[in-house]
């Protein structure tokens, strides 16, 4: 344990030395597609049909130029096999000559797929309107033709295996009911009156928040932990996943570092595992898997952690029929897009991680996002809010200006007497208070200066029985939407294929009876439990210039330092804030940077320990402090400049008295760094 300066030493200068870190890396043709034209526009003078235009050469797949390049053949391979028609013919099946001469490719389950989607009611035979009749003849071109078709049949095939409600036939059902919806324009409020849902509302630290928080640190040893990560970080100008950028850079932990060294300081205060469960995608899972078994996964044992798999996306819809796309690229691949984190709730259910960690006597789930460094500031809190009021859900949610830009907690009842309290969007919640008792619609109240109902951030937290009941009765299918941009006021034409979505968060609209009203929130300041990381710096200026929180790497890193100095002042703490400055058009409050690893501080009620004398705790505007260790307490510091105190595991220790001075760290402006971890916050520290 002891004290060390930055200047010149190993954090400084290891932001300076990085790498960056970057991902990877004519007349002929025209003769050979005029007289194809020429040819086909012969045949079509007896048909009566237009010939194609001789400029529109057909788009050949990827695969099949590979394999031609390969030197598997010497001429140009045609897109298709040559066909006996030009023309696909369709039995009633809706199978095309040349699909049913291909059958023979696939599996049984395979052929079944190829039926059920080319026939009514789910018509999507124009999949497979290029597949021609096969000549007969064997050469490279007809097999490579084939493989690619094996390739499309196994998208289809892993598209229709990871929707959980009824693979892609219920996929094109639910898609045609909400599409006719959309189009007639059905309001999916209609019916259901709002009001003010139950929960608690804290705007400072003070005895009320201290007594609830009491009663939370009691249930923390119970929890279980769900982390919603499906992202890579290209949108931030970062090229790995984002649970692998630093929080800050004083320390460069990384944020899934920084959630479980959390969760096991929450651990360390009971006698059991607490589980994390990480959802990822197609795109992030190999990385993830990679990153925690070269750190060891960061402390915890390897069967704590559970690694769930979002499917690949669902299919695009390019019309009111709900006919999937292609890709414009390649006709031989379905063009897919997300289908949203309310997967989360059908993988919990499927792999059956809800009904196991009940069985290990787990008794909550906290659901939090990839790259939010304040997430568990006030995990303690809520969980004594849902004690308090007995809640099934409770959503962690922060205060909200009437009519602002984020979705509010509402409760709605209808007619019936049903209850749900969800996220209602902010541009849906006013019309519908005007519309239903409230004539002024979403108004702040006078008392607190905020709406009545909170801002929804997505960070959910449940009592595991009553969810994984649900779970067992639903299968964890969330109710979904669409929103299709449409090009006509007649509602016929998209401008861009869409998409069905679902939420995490309308959880609540399949919870039924008693535990359906047990839904409420815990409402805490932003600067102390949300500041997510999302935005590129440059999309972050022009949103801070807009008065709206830019959520930049910087911001996020500076939000971290200002939460811990928030709780520090809380208590007694003597520090003073840096005057505001700005990086790369970014404008924060760079200091003191003081980070408390989880070891030494996991929650505000930690800090009257640790900090047991607060008012003999100085810090000056340009320090930097880092404490790790769960043995060491700080009885008084007179602090200007940087002080790094480690405390060994299982070693303990007093600080008194100590007075520290030196040149400190310093925020150097730096813009033009090859380290894309530096260049996104436009500084590092040296």
């Amino acid at each position: 344990m002891g004290k060390k300066s930055k200047k010149g030493q190993s954090r400084g200068g290891n932001s300076q030395k990085k790498t960056g870190q970057k991902a990877g890396s004519g007349g002929n043709k025209k003769k050979s597609t005029a007289a194809a034209a020429a040819k086909a526009a012969k045949a079509a003078v007896a048909k009566n049909t237009p010939p194609p235009s001789p400029e529109k050469a057909p788009v050949v797949p990827e695969a099949v130029k590979e394999e031609a390049q390969n030197g598997a053949v010497a001429e140009p391979v045609p897109a298709v096999e040559p066909a006996e028609d030009s023309k696909p013919t369709a039995d009633d099946s809706g199978l095309s000559e040349g699909v049913e001469a291909s059958l023979v490719l696939f599996t049984e389950s395979q052929q079944t797929l190829i039926k059920n989607l080319c026939s009514p009611p789910s018509n999507q035979a124009h999949l497979f309107d290029h597949w021609r009749k096969p000549s007969g003849v064997v050469s490279p071109s007809s097999e490579a033709t084939n493989n690619v078709k094996r390739k499309f049949v196994a998208q289809l095939e892993s598209m229709d295996a990871s929707y959980p409600d009824g693979g892609l036939v219920g996929y094109i059902s639910n898609a045609k009911t909400l599409l006719a919806n959309s189009k007639s324009g059905v309001n999916p409020l209609e019916g259901w009156k709002p009001s003010v849902p139950t929960g608690q509302m804290f705007d400072k630290i003070d005895e009320e928040f201290e007594k609830v928080e009491k009663v939370g640190l009691n249930e923390v040893t119970s929890c279980g932990f769900v982390l919603v990560a499906g992202g890579l970080g290209e949108r931030l100008g970062y090229g790995d996943i984002k649970i692998g950028l630093p929080t800050e850079m004083a320390t460069e932990t990384s944020y899934i570092q920084f959630y479980i060294e959390t969760i096991l300081a929450y651990q360390s205060k009971g006698d059991k595992k607490l589980p994390l469960c990480i959802m990822t995608s197609g795109d992030t899972n190999d990385r993830t898997v990679k990153l925690l078994k070269e750190n060891n996964y960061f402390g915890m044992d390897e069967d704590q952690i559970t690694i769930v798999q979002q499917g690949s996306g669902v299919p695009a819809l390019e019309d009111n029929d709900a006919h999937i796309a292609l890709d414009p690229h390649d006709r031989y691949k379905i063009l897919s897009k997300p289908h949203g984190h309310g997967d989360i709730h059908a993988l919990l259910y499927s792999k059956g991680v809800a009904k196991k960690w009940l069985g290990d006597g787990i008794k909550w789930m906290i659901f939090f996002q990839d790259t939010n460094g304040l997430a568990f500031h006030t995990l303690p809190l809520a969980l004594g809010v849902s004690v308090k009021f007995d809640l099934a859900m409770n959503s962690i949610a922060v205060p909200r200006k009437a009519k602002q830009a984020i979705g509010g907690i509402t409760r709605l009842e209808n007619e019936k007497g049903e209850q749900r309290t969800i996220n209602v969007e902010y541009n849906q919640l006013d019309p519908l208070l005007r519309s239903s008792g409230f004539p002024n619609g979403d108004v702040n109240d006078e008392k607190t200066g905020f709406s009545p109902f909170p801002g929804n951030i997505n960070q959910l937290l449940f009592k595991l029985e009553p969810y994984s009941a649900a779970l067992e009765k639903t299968k964890g299918i969330m109710p979904e939407f669409v929103n299709p941009k449409y090009k006509d006021a007649e509602k016929t034409v998209f401008k861009k294929p869409t998409r069905l979505e679902c939420m995490m968060q309308d959880f609540p609209t399949v919870l039924e009876g008693e535990e359906a009203k047990k839904v409420g929130f815990t409402s805490i300041a932003s600067d102390l439990c949300f500041s997510p990381v999302k935005n590129a710096t440059k999309d972050g200026v022009a949103l801070q210039k807009n008065g709206t929180h830019p959520g930049v790497a910087a911001s996020g890193e500076a939000d971290q330092y200002a939460a811990v100095r928030k709780i520090m002042q809380s208590i007694g703490c003597d520090i003073t804030d840096a005057k505001p400055a700005t990086y790369s058009g970014i404008t924060i409050v760079p200091g003191p940077e003081i980070v408390l690893k989880p070891s030494f501080v996991s929650c505000p009620a930690d800090y009257k320990v640790k900090f047991p004398n607060p008012s003999s705790i100085k810090i000056s505007a340009r320090s930097s402090l880092v404490i790790n260790g769960s043995g060491v307490v700080i009885e008084s510091l007179d602090l200007d400049g940087a002080l790094v105190i480690d405390c060994e595991e299982g070693a303990s220790g007093v600080i008194s008295d100590l007075v520290v001075k030196n040149d400190g760290w310093k925020k150097v402006r730096d813009g033009s760094r090859d380290n894309e971890i530096i260049r996104m916050r436009g500084y590092h520290l040296d």
